[in-house]
């Protein structure tokens, strides 16, 4: 704490804190969710909810890899939190009102949890889950097919599952 936040009586708010400790992760999972492959090899589509799909798509093997380890259910619930506050930032940026932001959020936070369910179950059962998966979750390009993700996708999670605690935490992710 500085000087002039204690003369001001200001001092970082604990869950702050907190957040900030997972904000480089945060920036290497829409690092790794805006890398090129997505949208020019993989299908993806190059769109507002195709971003967003491929967001959610990378955040979502990060949290499935956190909620393994005790250590790491803080940190994962602070990874969602800025996800919230980006996703609340980025829909206000783009004129969404402040009478409707809530329900927009419901929403997002709804296709998130939704993703981390399916993928949870899907991983086990093989890559044609996968890919049914990814179908339904993933907004791709006219034309595109999901089972060209499967691998991809099944390679960033298993260098994800590779990492350490400390390593996932110090947005260590390969590529």
């Amino acid at each position: 704490m500085t000087l002039l936040s204690r003369l001001i009586g200001k001092h970082p708010d604990a869950t702050q804190v907190r957040r900030d400790a997972v904000r480089p992760l945060w920036h290497r999972v829409v690092e790794i969710a805006r890398e090129k492959p997505w949208y020019a090899e993989y299908g993806v589509a190059d769109s507002v909810g195709g971003r967003f799909d491929a967001v959610t798509l990378v955040l979502a093997i990060v949290i499935l890899r956190m909620e393994r380890d005790d250590a790491l259910i803080d940190p994962a619930a602070r990874l969602t939190e800025l996800f919230v506050s980006d996703m609340d930032g980025q829909l206000r940026q783009s004129g969404v009102g402040d009478l409707v932001v809530g329900k927009h959020m419901g929403k997002l936070m709804s296709a998130l949890g939704g993703r981390i369910g399916a993928l949870r179950e899907a991983f086990p059962e093989g890559d044609a889950a996968l890919a049914q998966v990814l179908e339904r979750n993933v907004t791709l390009r006219e034309g595109a097919d999901a089972a060209v993700l499967v691998a991809p996708i099944k390679a960033l999670a298993a260098g994800i599952d590779a990492l350490s605690a400390e390593d996932l935490l110090a947005a260590r992710i390969p590529r």
